[in-house]
This record gives C-alpha cells, sequence and structure tokens, in this order.
C-alpha cells in the first residue's frame, strides 16, 4: 500500500455553524508525508496540522489551534478525509471555521471525488494499536451513569459507537462498521447533526450555533423533529460515528485498531487520541497492512490515477 493525495484542487463555500462566518476552502494536493494540513489563507498560509497535539477545545465541536492561530469545526471534513484513505492533503481556508454546509459529511465527499485520488512512491504508514487505552467520565446529564471509549489492538480499523438520548426519535443507537470509503459512503457521510430546540437559546446566549440553520442541522422539538424527514432512521447515531471518526482522524496516521464509544463526545474522542499518542508502549508505526485493512478509495468516482512523485 502507498501513500495517498488528491489528483485535482477542488473549492467549496459556506458559513461556519458556530461562529457564522462565511469562509472559502480548497483541497490541494500534497506531497508524500505530508499529512493532513490546514492553512489559514488569511494568515498567509499558516499551517495546522491535524493532529492531537493541536486540539484547542471540544466543547460542542473539535477545534485545532497552534500558536494562537484558532480553527474550528474540523471534524466533518476530517472524517471524510480519513475514512477515503488521503493520507496527504493541504486544506486551506480562508476563515476560522471550516463551513457547515448541509450539516453532514456528504458535501466534502462530492469535493473529494471531483479531486480524485493519485498514489504516490511512499509507503504508507499505520498506527497500529497494540494494548488498550481506555478513558471515562462521569455523564454530567445523568447521574450514576458513564461515558467512556476504548481503543484495542486490530489489523484493521473498526468502530463501534453507541448513543442514548431520552428521545422518542432517539433513544439508544448504535453503529459498528469496518472503516472503508465505501462503508462511510453508504452509512455515514450523508448523516447531519443535530441539536434540540430547547438548547437553541442556551447556545446562542453562549456565542455559538450563530450559523445554525434549518438548512444544516437536524432540530429535535420534545417529540418529533422540526424539520425533516430524516435521512436515515437512526440518523443522529451515525452522525455521533461520523463524528468519531473525525476526531480520530488526529491521531496523524491511519488506524489498525477497534474503537468502542459508548455515549462519548468529542472530548472523550480527543482525549483518547491524546492519551494514546503521549505512550508510545502503546502503538508502533507499521508499513504493514492487514488484509481485511482499507483499501485507498475503492468506488469508482475515486478511482486512483497512475503512480507519482
Amino acid at each position: 500500500m502507498y501513500q495517498t493525495t488528491i489528483i485535482r484542487e477542488a473549492h467549496s463555500e459556506g458559513v461556519g455553524l458556530h461562529t457564522g462566518v462565511f469562509g472559502h476552502i480548497r483541497l490541494v494536493p500534497a506531497p508524500a508525508d505530508t499529512g493532513i494540513v490546514f492553512r489559514r489563507i488569511d494568515l498567509d498560509n499558516f499551517p495546522i496540522e491535524a493532529q492531537g497535539h493541536n486540539v484547542a477545545k471540544v466543547s460542542y465541536a473539535t477545534s485545532l489551534m497552534k500558536q494562537g492561530v484558532l480553527l474550528s469545526t474540523t471534524e466533518h471534513l476530517l472524517a471524510a478525509i480519513y475514512s477515503c484513505g488521503i493520507d496527504n492533503i493541504f486544506i486551506d481556508i480562508d476563515s476560522i471555521e471550516i463551513p457547515i454546509l448541509d450539516g453532514s459529511a456528504e458535501p466534502f465527499m462530492q469535493m473529494l471525488e471531483h479531486a480524485g485520488v493519485r498514489k504516490l512512491r511512499r509507503k504508507r504508514r499505520y498506527l497500529k494499536v497494540l494494548k488498550p487505552l481506555e478513558v471515562a467520565e462521569a455523564d454530567p446529564g445523568r447521574p450514576g451513569q458513564i461515558r467512556r471509549i476504548g481503543i484495542y489492538p486490530a489489523d484493521e480499523f473498526r468502530m463501534r459507537c453507541y448513543v442514548d438520548f431520552p428521545h422518542p426519535l432517539v433513544g439508544q443507537q448504535e453503529v459498528e462498521m469496518v472503516v472503508s470509503p465505501e462503508t462511510f459512503r453508504h452509512l455515514l457521510a450523508r448523516a447531519r447533526t443535530f441539536c434540540f430546540e430547547r438548547d437553541i437559546a442556551p447556545l446562542r446566549e453562549m456565542g455559538l450555533i450563530r450559523g445554525g440553520s434549518l438548512e444544516n442541522a437536524i432540530v429535535l422539538t420534545d417529540d418529533g423533529v422540526m424539520n425533516g424527514p430524516l435521512r436515515f432512521p437512526d440518523e443522529f447515531g451515525r452522525h455521533k460515528a461520523l463524528d468519531l471518526i473525525g476526531d480520530l482522524a488526529l491521531a496523524g496516521l491511519p488506524l489498525l485498531a477497534r474503537v468502542e464509544a459508548h455515549k462519548a463526545g468529542h472530548s472523550l474522542h480527543t482525549q483518547l487520541v491524546s492519551r494514546l499518542l503521549a505512550d508510545p508502549t502503546l502503538w508502533t508505526i507499521s508499513t504493514d497492512e492487514a488484509s481485511h485493512a482499507v483499501e485507498e478509495v475503492p468506488f469508482a468516482a475515486l478511482s486512483p490515477a497512475p503512480a507519482a512523485d
């Protein structure tokens, strides 16, 4: 298996969910061993690597910060890039927040399909987990209950995500899958972010969801949904699984591991990544992929171009 980048640039634009700031993004090919790197083109192309040590805050979205330069709501775009096996890419952006677009990863998948995939003449490196690691915390909204996440050795990237919200349309939902371009595209990419109507005013008082609308988020009322229909009956669980993959991308390399998340969120996701990277006895870097590990991008629209330097 060889590292990949994209063949051609792809563009999009839109408003940020939390800041309400309009921005433009451009996906740009990158050489081998670059990784996934954001560039704030409004700040002289200041680079912010999509890696765990750059995580800044994770309350209602995942934000990165490097030397005081902030970039918010990275998880949906990172989930698409990571799941599609794109190892090296520059993401140019001229604002403080990645556009929310329709609230899912589908528009980013369309960008990647347009961009295509190119193999590079460098072996892909994997982060292979050798020992289990678990992180847990009390669930502040439900006394006596625990949120937890764990990562365990495996020969492929497999994840299980369980959510439980006290709402008639949500309740207990679980997604379990081997992460690949095909499974992500068909099972998760179209699942949108969501919020509860009762939380809108408090969140706006906190300076959040200034760009939120019925066009980019599902809004749940006390007993239904304000802007249906849903794209999947379990769209909420699927979106949480999407978020999980986007946060795991901050490991910086493709994972060979099994991840299980139980009512977790951005905070636990990124704690897991940070603690994993901080203890090199838990993992090794490998260029050998197991027989079941993810192919680059097997669906036709993203067929690889010939190898290049």
